[in-house]
Order: C-alpha cells, then sequence, then structure tokens
C-alpha cells in the first residue's frame, strides 16, 4: 500500500505533463495548417512575385538583396509548381526551423520544460510569426539562420568545444547570403566573446577567426556579383541607409506601432522587459548566453529605433532580432527564482506571459478569419493584404487588349506591376520594365525577338503612367483603356492601358542612363530631382519633353538611354565619393 500510495503522486504530474505536451502539440499542429491554408488561398503580394521572377533566373545575387529568398522559392516551386504554395512553402518550413532552434536553445540553457512551452508559443502568439512567415521575403530566410547561429553559441558555452565556432560561422555565412541587415549581430557574436571572463580564450583561438572566414567564404556569390557590377548592392544599400530626412514623430509611431501589432500588443512589452532583465544579468554577472540574446535584440532594436526618427522603417526589417528576444524572455522566467527575486514578480511575470500568449494566438486566429473567410473589407484601400489583391482582373484586361491590338509584349514602369504581370503571364507573354533597369542586371533575354519592331501594351499604375521616363524613349503611346483593381468592393488602384510602337526597350542602358538609375532606387532625392527636372526642361538636341505625347521624337542618343549632348543637370559631372 505505501509502495501504490508514493507512486501515484509520481505518476499525475507526470501523466499532466504528458497531457500538456500533447496539446500544445496539437496547437503547433492546428496553426501550421493555418499558415499553410493562408498560404495557399491568399493572393501573392508585389514583394512575393517580385523575388518569384528572382526565382527564374541564373545569378549570383541580385541589387536588393542576396539571393537566398530566390533559392527559398526556387526549392518550393520545385516542389509545388509555380502556386502561391510553391512560392511560400519555404516559409512554413523556415517557422517550423525558428520554433525548433528556439526549443533547443531554451532547454540547454534552462532544463525547464515550462520554459521550452513558452519558446514554442510566443511566435505563434506573435502575428508576424504566427501567420505572416507564410509571406515569403528575405527576413523569412534570415529568421532561422540568424537564430541558428545563436544556437551554435549556445552550444559552444554548453560543451566548451571551440569547433561550434565553426558551425557559427556557417550557419552566419548562410544569413548574410538572406539579408544583408545580419551584420547587426556581429556586435552581439562580439559581446559573446569577450565580455565573459574566457575572452582570452578566444581571442587566442584559432577558432572565431577561422568561423569569420568561412562566413565571408559563403557570402561570396554576393561578393563576385557585386564585383561585376560596380558594387552596385552595397552602394545601393548605403544610399539607403545614409540618406538623410528631416526628423519625424509620424515614422517613429509608425515604428513602434508596427511592432506592437506584428509581435503583440501584449507580448512586446513582455518581451522587451524580458530582454532587459536578461542583459542587466548578462553584463552584470558575464553570463556569455545572456549577453548574446540581450544585445542581438538591444543593438538592432536600437538602429532601427534611431532611423525611424527619420525615415520609415520596414515593417519586416526588425522581424530577425525577436526569436532571440523569445529565448530570452522564456529564460528570463526559469532563472527569476533561481536568482531569488521576490515571489510578486515572479508570479507578476508568469501572468503576464500567459496573458500575451493566449491574446496574441487569439489575435492571429482572427485575422488569419478576416482574410480567409469573411467577406468584409474593415480598412478600407489601406489594407495591408488587400492592397496588393485584385490583380487578376487587371491581367485579364490585358490580355484581351493584347489580342485586340495585336501587341505581343507587355511594358511597365513599376516593377510591382511588372512583376504581377510577369507571375501571371508566366512565360506566355515577354513583360518588361522599361525603366530602373539597374535592379535586372544579369537577368536572361526576356524574348527580344518577339518585342524588336512589334507593337507592345504598357500597363501602368495611375499615376506612374505619367512617369518622365517617358521623354527618353521614342515610344508613341494610343490610350485604350482604364481598369480599376479593387478587393472586396473597395478600388485600391487605378491602371492605364496603352498601346506603344516604335520604340523597343533597352534591356541594358548606361549606368548614367535615365532607364537604369540604381541611385534613385535608393531614394537619392538629389538625383532623382534632377531626372524630374531634366524630364521637364526642353532641349534643343532632343526633344520637347512632354511624357504623354504621341509626338514625340527625341534623338537616337536619348532614344538609346544615353545622356543628351548638353548634359542633364548634375549628370554629367565627374563622379565623386560622395556619390556612392
Amino acid at each position: 500500500m505505501t509502495i501504490v500510495a508514493t507512486d501515484k503522486p509520481r505518476a499525475q504530474p507526470d501523466s499532466f505533463a504528458v497531457r500538456k505536451l500533447i496539446a500544445v502539440a496539437l496547437l503547433i499542429a492546428g496553426m501550421t495548417m493555418m499558415r499553410l491554408i493562408y498560404a495557399s488561398v491568399i493572393d501573392l503580394r508585389t514583394d512575393e512575385a517580385y523575388y518569384w521572377t528572382w526565382s527564374k533566373e541564373n545569378v549570383l545575387s541580385f541589387l536588393d538583396h542576396p539571393p537566398m529568398i530566390a533559392w527559398f522559392i526556387r526549392f518550393g516551386t520545385a516542389i509545388f509548381g509555380d502556386t502561391n504554395l510553391g512560392v511560400r512553402f519555404a516559409g512554413i518550413l523556415a517557422m517550423v526551423a525558428t520554433q525548433l532552434l528556439l526549443a533547443d536553445i531554451v532547454r540547454r540553457v534552462t532544463h525547464d520544460l515550462r520554459a521550452v512551452v513558452i519558446a514554442l508559443l510566443m511566435p505563434e502568439a506573435a502575428l508576424y510569426y504566427g501567420l505572416l512567415m507564410a509571406k515569403v521575403s528575405p527576413d523569412v530566410a534570415l529568421i532561422p539562420f540568424a537564430l541558428a547561429t545563436m544556437w551554435a553559441l549556445v552550444r559552444l558555452n554548453e560543451s566548451g568545444n571551440g569547433r561550434w565556432w565553426l558551425a557559427a560561422g556557417v550557419v552566419a555565412g548562410l544569413a548574410l547570403l538572406s539579408k544583408f541587415t545580419a551584420i547587426m549581430l556581429l556586435p552581439a557574436v562580439a559581446a559573446f566573446m569577450l565580455v565573459p571572463k574566457w575572452r582570452a580564450r578566444w581571442i587566442f583561438s584559432p577558432y572565431p577567426w577561422a568561423a569569420a572566414l568561412i562566413a565571408v567564404a559563403l557570402f561570396m556569390p554576393v561578393l563576385i556579383w557585386n564585383a561585376g557590377h560596380d558594387w552596385a548592392s552595397f552602394r545601393f544599400q548605403f544610399v539607403r541607409a545614409t540618406t538623410s530626412h528631416e526628423w519625424s514623430l509620424r515614422t517613429l509611431g509608425d515604428f513602434i506601432g508596427i511592432q506592437f501589432g506584428l509581435v503583440g500588443f501584449i507580448l512586446l512589452p513582455v518581451v522587451l522587459s524580458g530582454v532587459a532583465l536578461t542583459a542587466w544579468r548578462g553584463y552584470r554577472r558575464g553570463n556569455a548566453v545572456a549577453v548574446l540574446f540581450s544585445t542581438a535584440v538591444i543593438v538592432p532594436f536600437g538602429y532601427f529605433f534611431w532611423k525611424s526618427l527619420t525615415l520609415r522603417v520596414g515593417d519586416t526589417w526588425p522581424m530577425f532580432i525577436w526569436p532571440a528576444g523569445f529565448a530570452a524572455t522564456a529564460i528570463n522566467i526559469t532563472m527569476l527564482p533561481r536568482e531569488g527575486f521576490p515571489d510578486w514578480m515572479i508570479k507578476s511575470t508568469i501572468a503576464w506571459v500567459k496573458a500575451a500568449i493566449a491574446s496574441g494566438i487569439v489575435f492571429v486566429v482572427l485575422v488569419f478569419l478576416y482574410y480567409v473567410i469573411s467577406p468584409w473589407n474593415f480598412i478600407g484601400s489601406s489594407d495591408p493584404i488587400g492592397g496588393e489583391a485584385g490583380y487578376a482582373h487587371v491581367v485579364e484586361r490585358a490580355e484581351a487588349e493584347l489580342q485586340k491590338t495585336g501587341a505581343s509584349w507587355i511594358a511597365t514602369t513599376d516593377y510591382r506591376t511588372y512583376s504581377m504581370l510577369r507571375w501571371y503571364f508566366n512565360g506566355r507573354v515577354p513583360v518588361i520594365q522599361i525603366n530602373e533597369r539597374g535592379r535586372f542586371m544579369g537577368f536572361r533575354d526576356p524574348g527580344m525577338s518577339s518585342v524588336s519592331g512589334r507593337p507592345g501594351l504598357y500597363v501602368g499604375r495611375e499615376p506612374d503612367d505619367r512617369s518622365s521616363v517617358w521623354a527618353f524613349t521614342t515610344a508613341v503611346r494610343e490610350p485604350l483603356e482604364r481598369v480599376e483593381r479593387s478587393w472586396r468592393g473597395v478600388v485600391m488602384d487605378t491602371y492605364s492601358l496603352e498601346k506603344l510602337t516604335g520604340w523597343t526597350p533597352v534591356l541594358s542602358p548606361p549606368e548614367d542612363s535615365p532607364l537604369y538609375r540604381w541611385r534613385v532606387l535608393a531614394g537619392d532625392l538629389h538625383v532623382r530631382s534632377h531626372v524630374a527636372a531634366a524630364a521637364q526642361e526642353p532641349k534643343d538636341d532632343c526633344y520637347p519633353l512632354r511624357p504623354k505625347s504621341a509626338l514625340t521624337r527625341p534623338s537616337r542618343a536619348c532614344a538609346a538611354g544615353l545622356s543628351p549632348d548638353r548634359p542633364v543637370p548634375g549628370e554629367a559631372r565627374p563622379r565623386t565619393e560622395a556619390d556612392g
């Protein structure tokens, strides 16, 4: 009887723990299925279609970003074809990998099942990870590799085996191949190496330096591509990062509001408080793991906060930092009682974490239901998903005009329209963005044999159809019709369809051509103003520049995308270091 009485209470908590784990597993499986449905039924966004076009090209890298996202999409479409799920499938896997890495990191640091469960559920409770990682972007590729870098360093801290530096170098190199912002992990890695007392050991060890060499070696495709293209990617990003703007509370408010929306209205403060305590613990006591995870959040977040004072920070730019924050928060919950913190603080922390997870998951499910099942549009034309849906109708009208006019190719002046047209036509008709050709360096021939000397169809979003770039072509434009793109009864954009004759687009214009313009893409307003001024200024040796005139005929030099004999203001001067 005594044995039975002793065994029974031991079996109860074990049985409860098993049931709890099964419930968590079922919840995660259900949320994963939800992401698969979302990925399958929601229209591709324009950036996703843009990255899909990359996956069809055999180049080492791209102007905007490194190539990993193109490889992710190529992997998914190799399995599911050119479908919504095929494009987004690698994002689903990236979320799974992120959760597994989080769970293993927290397990190794805490050996606490509750902390592991919290680490698994926090991403499910954040809108970006719980649902929107199904939308592919370079950030989706970066997130698991950035976290894997920290996982390898946790293994290093656990084992003391310097070879884990080499593993960290491999995944850090893959992170760099995903997005340039991976470089923001460097302060965290440096602090991990130098703040604890083991600093002398690793400074004089070959392993960290070999890891750095491995990361650079894996980054070589980007370096080789840039060496052959005048370091365009780095100059592009440098211009974007250093462009000065006036201080704006609006951009700061946008940044903070977006972080609350994508991470969680309760979860974000919970994570920030967990990171703050982790930083206190790490730097006060020299705890290597605490230093690593807190710095991996604080430094990039501080940088983006600072940039948000003067410009709009992209919605997804900080998303690679929050998994480190989730790990720090889960670990912190376990460390509080071990370090003798007061009971009220421990209970309060756990209560807030539970509230954040419960409310966050409910919010994610409601957003899913709104976009997948509901017929309403509560946000109007500013809806972030609906704002990029409804291109099928534009494509339908474009296809009808192709047949009616006998046009054999399509022109655009906006990469979003270009991407969606390429996605829907999928090789059946050549689609060419006639400007911003710096985006397409090294891309294959889109089918110029069907373009040269033949009429084309211009599809342009208003007011992009009034772009001054037309002044640098010989195209004769004949208006055909205007098409509205709508979502759930709300008009999102209007498109102009025009017949083009008298001109063949230039795929590889020189760098000083108004059709190339990588610096304008990066937000160099100084250059952009010169282009606009040039387009409005009559030139004796070119044309009276009127973008929509069917009678405009520039010289051969201008038609080829070259600078006219009389220099465009600010463009013919010698290049300086200030030009990037």
